[in-house]
């Protein structure tokens, strides 16, 4: 009697836990505006817009990009993913290499909410060349103008940040160096757990911009990092200039590259960290 009774509330525990991590998955699923798995293809798996890889000789050449990679430095490494291929930046990248930001992150110039969801296998302190790296930065113009980005610094050991910048004409209307500024709008990670042979995931979420309530928070390997709020400026882009710009400076490898429509809490970031086959596992 016993025996059976162990085992009938071992089955309904299993049955509540997949029945938990079904709802979860497909959630989640319902939220995903943009995923590319960089698996045998360079087009995106999901995508809400243009779902194309383009590449420029520079940003400031974007308008003439080529669907496709052109570039020897950047190539899709078969089997070198976190699941299946990759994207590998084999040597320092000075090439405009980017997916079409419009409708693939759910830009509102209302209320704007989400998620940037990626994994990056690197030593920063060994492999990448001197100077800054952004391995993300999304935006329609530049950096410090209206951008969303994670960069690894030039300082040695090497740190990582997430900057959040709105309009330039607003927060830095002069376009001077200031310090107190710019640190308003980052998060920076004196000990980033990257290290050479393993992957690190990052989650950036992003909620309510363009509102008086915005917040940004990063996340890596499921832990939470640090915010940015009490900001508040304006995002003002052309939303059809908008870019996923990959890998500016970076030398390493980039997988499951997703975008989601919400900004993720602990919870839902700690699930996609552990997803045992990548993006994918949720539309199973």
């Amino acid at each position: 009697m016993q025996i059976n009774m162990f085992l009938s509330i071992s089955s309904l525990f299993i049955f509540l836990f997949t029945s938990i991590s079904y709802s979860q998955n497909k959630q989640l699923k319902d939220h995903v505006l943009f995923y590319s798995s960089f698996d045998e293809k360079l087009s995106a798996d999901i995508s809400a817009g243009d779902g194309m890889l383009y590449t420029a000789e520079n940003y400031k050449k974007a308008a003439n990009a080529k669907m496709g990679l052109h570039t020897p430095d950047v190539v899709l490494a078969k089997t070198k993913g976190l699941i299946g291929d990759a994207l590998h930046f084999k040597n320092k990248n000075t090439s405009a290499i980017f997916y079409k930001a419009y409708k693939n992150v759910g830009y509102s110039s209302k209320s704007w909410s989400g998620t940037v969801s990626f994994w990056l296998k690197l030593d920063p302190n060994k492999d990448l060349a001197p100077g800054y790296c952004d391995p993300i930065c999304v935006t329609d113009v530049r950096y410090n103008d209206a951008a969303l980005w994670v960069d690894f610094t030039d300082d040695d050991p090497r740190k990582f940040r997430l900057g959040a910048m709105g309009d330039l004409n607003v927060w830095n209307p002069e376009n001077i160096d200031d310090e107190t500024k710019w640190k308003k709008r980052t998060v920076t990670v004196n000990k980033p757990p990257f290290e050479q042979g393993k992957w690190t995931y990052i989650a950036i979420t992003f909620s309510k911009v363009n509102t008086t309530k915005s917040i940004f928070k990063l996340y890596l390997n499921g832990e939470f990092q640090g915010a940015i709020k009490d900001v508040n400026d304006p995002f003002t882009w052309e939303a059809e200039k908008g870019k996923i710009m990959l890998g500016l400076g970076y030398i390493g490898l980039m997988d499951e590259l997703t975008v989601f429509d919400k900004p993720l809490d602990l919870e839902e970031v700690k699930l996609v960290f552990e997803l045992k086959n990548g993006i994918k596992a949720l539309f199973k």
